[in-house]
């Protein structure tokens, strides 16, 4: 029997757009804030590195809390749609603040950073959390999730390199050599139209499929279920893999290409070809279908290590045409990975549900998860490093730096995919469907 479908376009649209939103700010973050701090507002990579990892622990605390409170909420509107609503705008606030650059003492400085990120942090988790909880309240649809969850990795994926390549050039337009005035204004754009996509969400997407008599379960009972969600504990630890990868390489790439090739203009450049991300996404829908969502993100772990490997010669051969084939081909299987992670998720909280449990909001809370403590241990290995290797800002880098900002860029991605690979074996899809197929 063909399962209806019960969403239209402008709810479609509206959903991936809520990715849009997020990603404007979260880019940014990924990929030149640990740059932004040391070079720019001239923090000590040591002290930056303790703000990320005490930053993510507060995260991770924070991703429980909002999947909690997503759990217990009841309104006219939903369990996580409300959420769009209410943290819209302090989420953009403290956006801007964090790349807002007062004349304080060092000691000043990093208390700044301190407030400001850790408040970024936060109202990231409620506007982001939700756009995943909401997704298998959507449709009951098998296929039409999954075509929902590539439009929302589509449009994510499209700010993700709108982001990564116009930042910089952004950066130089409005500073006109200010990288602390460019780097304010440009946030703030980002900011304002982050905030028009997702007040735009709340309005356009509704949460349709909520059983009140299993929608607000006791706490204990929600553990419980928990415990025996051995798919959600695996995807789980796969998205933190995953994080951890991408801010290692996303946050060395513009250290690689300033010190160790002596070119900052080429990372435009370099981060265009990420665009080939949005091949892998636009793939996941004709490959979930024949191979299943767990084989097709295999497909996309194995892509993006051959893409690694390629890289990786490109690295040390310093030859521009291997290096961006090498991202090119990583993004491709990138593109998969990321493009199924919400999808898998929604799977795991319908799997809950047949166990009688509806906790989308704690269930969903592994994604959030998954990225604070992948960024803030992916950015705090970063900065370690650089750290104990000698690294100055804006100075030429000695030989051991250099060395680690290689490792960091080429070796370590390599040996997270085959970890990331190998775990995602143990994943159950059949257990999953035939499950969520007895309690339809």
């Amino acid at each position: 029997m063909i399962e209806k479908w019960q969403t239209a376009w402008p709810e479609r649209i509206s959903y991936g757009l809520s990715d849009a939103a997020d990603n404007l700010v979260f880019q940014m973050l990924t990929t030149y804030l640990l740059f932004f701090y040391t070079d720019v507002y001239g923090l000590d990579p040591a002290a930056v590195a303790v703000l990320f990892i005490v930053a993510r622990i507060a995260d991770v605390v924070e991703s429980f809390i909002i999947g909690v409170m997503i759990d217990r909420t009841h309104s006219r509107w939903g369990k996580s749609r409300p959420f769009f609503l209410w943290f819209a705008l302090p989420y953009v606030v403290f956006a801007v603040l964090t790349f807002v650059t007062p004349d304080f003492s060092q000691t000043g400085k990093l208390a700044w950073a301190y407030v400001t990120y850790l408040g970024l942090g936060f109202f990231y988790t409620a506007v982001n959390l939700p756009i995943t909880s909401i997704l298998p309240t959507l449709s009951q649809n098998t296929h039409e999730l999954t075509l929902l969850g590539v439009i929302r990795q589509f449009f994510g994926s499209s700010v993700q390199i709108i982001v990564a390549v116009f930042t910089l050039p952004l950066v130089a337009f409005f500073g006109h050599g200010n990288q602390q005035e460019g780097f304010l204004l440009t946030i703030g754009l980002f900011g304002l139209i982050s905030l028009f996509l997702i007040i735009n969400t709340f309005f356009h997407v509704h949460e349709r499929f909520t059983n009140p008599e299993i929608a607000h379960q006791p706490f204990r009972h929600v553990m419980r279920m928990l415990r025996k969600n051995r798919p959600w504990m695996i995807i789980s630890v796969v998205i933190f893999l995953y994080w951890l990868t991408t801010a290692i390489k996303n946050q060395t790439t513009i250290y690689y290409f300033k010190y160790t090739l002596h070119h900052e203009d080429l990372v435009p450049l370099a981060n265009s070809f990420t665009l080939a991300a949005l091949i892998g996404v636009i793939l996941i829908i004709r490959a979930a279908g024949l191979f299943g969502k767990k084989r097709t993100m295999l497909i996309g772990i194995v892509t993006a290590f051959i893409g690694q490997i390629i890289l990786t010669i490109g690295v040390y051969t310093h030859l521009l045409a291997i290096l961006f084939a090498g991202i090119l081909i990583n993004s491709v299987g990138h593109g998969i990975i990321i493009g199924l992670v919400s999808i898998m998720i929604a799977d795991t909280i319908r799997y809950g549900t047949a166990m009688g449990i509806q906790a989308e909001g704690i269930l969903a809370s592994t994604d959030d998860f998954g990225v604070n403590m992948g960024l803030g241990i992916g950015g705090m290995i970063t900065a370690v490093l650089f750290h104990l290797s000698g690294y100055v800002s804006n100075h030429a880098q000695n030989t051991e730096t250099l060395s680690m900002i290689n490792v960091n860029y080429a070796w370590i991605p390599l040996g997270l995919y085959i970890l990331m690979f190998f775990i995602l074996l143990s994943y159950n899809e059949q257990r999953i469907n035939d499950a969520v197929t007895v309690e339809k």
